[in-house]
């Protein structure tokens, strides 16, 4: 594949992203384009909940809100729900976003092909997290809820690793750490490695499904730690995994949700965080960007809840530590890291 040079929408881009973040606006933003999905996962409850196309924004509201969310600065976007790629117009959503966004994609990988991929991959992705939570199909498929669905997995990563036309466009195995799978992410770190994509992990998170039983259990930071120095693929914040036997054993305090990440919902409504989406403070599409900004401060102040460490907490909170801002720098040469990593086996 041939690879171009960093264009200067995208240096401006990287501008305006670091002018938000030195003014204390958002940085990180969920967006759930659709609450849909086609797995049936043990982890999670939103399959069972009711949900349509009918009730999504169209391309049309998503460029609104793109552009009103670009008044405080450019933002790291994660597309998600649900399954985003149910959506046959993602890649005109995502063309949207990238115009002054960086937007990024969170899939299980069913169905994707080498033209869907390339088609979003144009439209201006940044990244794409394909989701294997074992290293071998008849747990992960069983997890899932769908046969089949780590062939999907594997299948999706080499696709969108084979399509890219960028450099920085990064393609991540993203696990879920439950008690069930936290002696086997060596071997999803390893076969993220040999098939030259990056590898992130988050703990499951009670409040997704009200289970307790998939929680993982401490002490398993140092274990994590140990992985990332052994695998150049293992791409997750140093701090963010230092911190997992704290949020494992009573939750980590200081919650940014609100000031510097906040969730959309499939309908535009923002709530400081995914699990907080009952209690919207505006519309994305409506509602001013610096009154949202100002609302969500003060759920951000009210805030005391210990209850999640997701990476789109955790990661992002990392930037706002002297220790993990300087582990967070060499995410900018991910995609050496990557094929250093798939050349060469481990660092050590």
């Amino acid at each position: 594949m041939k690879m171009t040079e960093e264009p200067l929408l995208t240096r401006e881009k990287k501008s305006r992203l670091v002018r938000a973040y030195l003014a204390r606006c958002p940085v990180w933003c969920a967006w759930q384009v659709t609450y849909r999905c086609n797995y049936r996962c043990r982890i999670c409850s939103y399959w069972k909940e009711p949900h349509t196309a009918a009730e999504e924004l169209t391309v049309r509201q998503f460029a609104r809100g793109a552009a009103n969310l670009a008044r405080t600065g450019s933002m790291l976007i994660n597309l998600a729900g649900g399954e985003p790629l149910l959506r046959p117009d993602l890649a005109e959503i995502v063309a949207v976003l990238a115009r002054r966004h960086f937007p990024f994609l969170t899939t299980n990988g069913w169905g994707v092909t080498a033209e869907r991929a390339r088609e979003l991959w144009d439209a201006g992705l940044w990244g794409v997290s394909v989701s294997i939570d074992y290293p071998d199909a008849a747990r992960h498929d069983a997890q899932r809820g769908r046969p089949g669905a780590m062939d999907a997995a594997v299948r999706a990563v080499e696709v969108f690793r084979d399509t890219r036309t960028a450099p920085h466009q990064r393609v991540n195995v993203m696990s879920v750490l439950t008690a069930e799978n936290q002696r086997d992410l060596e071997g999803v770190v390893a076969l993220a490695q040999r098939m030259g994509a990056n590898f992130m992990v988050q703990p499951y998170g009670v409040l997704k499904t009200g289970d307790a039983s998939h929680r993982a259990q401490p002490p398993v930071s140092e274990h994590l730690l140990d992985l990332r120095r052994r695998y150049r693929a293992f791409l997750s914040n140093p701090y963010f995994l230092s911190r997992f036997d704290a949020a494992l054993d009573g939750g980590v305090d200081g919650c940014l949700a609100g000031r510097a990440t906040f969730n959309i919902d499939e309908r535009g409504l923002v709530a400081k965080c995914v699990e907080d989406r009952a209690h919207p403070i505006g519309s994305v599409v409506t509602t001013p960007m610096p009154e949202l900004v100002r609302r969500l401060r003060q759920r951000w102040r009210a805030n005391t809840c210990r209850a999640c460490w997701y990476n789109c907490r955790g990661e992002v909170e990392a930037l706002f530590t002297a220790r993990g801002l300087v582990s967070a720098l060499p995410m900018l040469f991910a995609e050496s890291r990557v094929r250093q990593a798939a050349a060469g086996g481990q660092t050590t």
